[in-house]
């Protein structure tokens, strides 16, 4: 196995790996679920999100992110028959920009953009991306969104138009990369299919469910190059290399 310290680029996932997306999901849902009396847990709740999402992205993929929102929980009110208004669906699609980054995840670029070229492969829009990127506070090197591509991970072409555009402006090729990411379903499969290095940083460690990230059949059977649990984690092992000889 390759040192966490030979690569040259981390492409980062956001939602979900930078930002808390499951606690910016059930925040935004919050006032929803009291006025209709929806009774699911909270996890019922992510885990049908994850398939009215994964479902919307695959339909229609020229969507932007905020409408892919609205269509999800449109398709979760159906699905529960309880009452979604026009305004409702808005209000959650607006709110992506809103949900807060993990507690390490600043201290943690900070400390990787001194070694890495970070860049972000996201299913978002730019402007989304635009209000989460002012809570993160480091600046990427380099940001795809499915704005950009017209389609939404795992579709490979996602990752196909971002290596080629990192290649191209940033001079690094698709060996020198490592893909850092939550989701096995959106990220961790498809990269490695196109022969991509992969970390899985699996935030729901010691969680039961999937939460509102697919589940995948077979999913304990993948082997991601590297794992850790949360970007500190990373950021621990590549001290540990560092300390051990590896390269700066």
């Amino acid at each position: 196995m390759r040192s966490i310290t030979a690569f040259t680029a981390l492409t980062f996932d956001c939602y979900g790996t930078l930002i808390d997306w499951e606690r910016g999901i059930l925040d935004a849902l919050a006032w929803w679920r009291r006025r209709t009396g929806l009774r699911v847990t909270d996890d019922e709740l992510l885990e049908a999100f994850g398939r009215a999402e994964a479902q919307a992205e695959r339909e229609t993929p020229f969507r932007l992110y905020p409408e892919i929102l609205e269509a999800a929980l449109a398709r979760m009110a159906a699905g529960w028959s309880v009452r979604l208004d026009a305004d409702d669906a808005r209000a959650f699609g607006e709110s992506v920009g809103r949900w807060p980054p993990f507690p390490d995840t600043a201290s943690a670029l900070e400390y990787l953009k001194a070694h890495y070229k970070l860049v972000v492969v996201s299913n978002v829009d730019h402007a989304s991306f635009a209000e989460t990127g002012r809570q993160l506070g480091v600046a990427f090197d380099l940001v795809v969104t499915a704005q950009d591509v017209g389609s939404y991970k795992p579709d490979p072409r996602t990752f196909e138009y971002a290596l080629e555009k990192i290649r191209r402006t940033l001079g690094v090729e698709a060996p020198e990369i490592l893909h850092t990411a939550q989701s096995l379903f959106h990220d961790i499969v498809p990269a490695t299919a196109l022969g991509l290095a992969t970390c899985w940083i699996d935030r729901r460690r010691g969680r039961p469910g999937a939460g509102a990230t697919p589940a995948i059949p077979g999913g304990d059977r993948i082997r991601p190059d590297f794992e850790a649990g949360s970007l500190a984690e990373l950021v621990a092992m590549h001290r540990e290399e560092i300390a051990r000889g590896g390269r700066r």
